[in-house]
């Protein structure tokens, strides 16, 4: 079976890479990244009725964005890597609605034995207004889902 772990680049994120390399079995592990063209994330947001689309993102601005999907997923895949797993793949996935619908749906594709993430992650605003990544995937995933704590600062003892 798969470990797929949602991977957005944030502190969180990298926490959970480094939670599962430390405290799990060794298992073909994913490291997933989603991204999605700007329209498309206007397009499902609940405040798009009320957001002016101005021209269109063309096609070398999205191969942009994969790319730097690709890269982020690379980035924690060689944490993975330098914190002890060998079986590690990278996935960058075009979302076509929520970034938490996209993991549930690639988990199930997997059949992904674990989805692990971080507890928090750059969403920012957006995860106000739509809910956490990591608690949607907690309730929508028909799968056990791990989110990792984000690391004590030195402040917290």
């Amino acid at each position: 079976m798969t470990v797929l772990i949602a991977y957005d680049g944030s502190d969180d994120a990298q926490a959970a890479v480094e939670y599962v390399a430390r405290h799990l079995r060794a298992e073909p592990t994913v490291i997933m990244t989603v991204w999605e063209p700007l329209l498309t994330q206007i397009s499902w947001a609940p405040l798009a009725a009320a957001v002016p689309v101005a021209g269109r993102i063309d096609e070398g601005e999205q191969y942009e964005e994969e790319k730097q999907a690709e890269r982020l997923a690379r980035q924690g895949a060689d944490i993975a890597a330098k914190a002890g797993l060998s079986d590690v793949a990278v996935r960058a996935e075009r979302g076509g609605g929520p970034v938490w619908a996209a993991i549930v749906d690639v988990a199930e594709e997997l059949n992904a034995s674990l989805v692990v993430t971080g507890s928090r992650g750059l969403a920012g605003a957006r995860s106000v207004i739509l809910g956490s990544v990591s608690t949607r995937v907690l309730h929508h995933a028909h799968r056990p889902v791990l989110v990792v704590p984000p690391p004590k600062s030195d402040d917290e003892g």
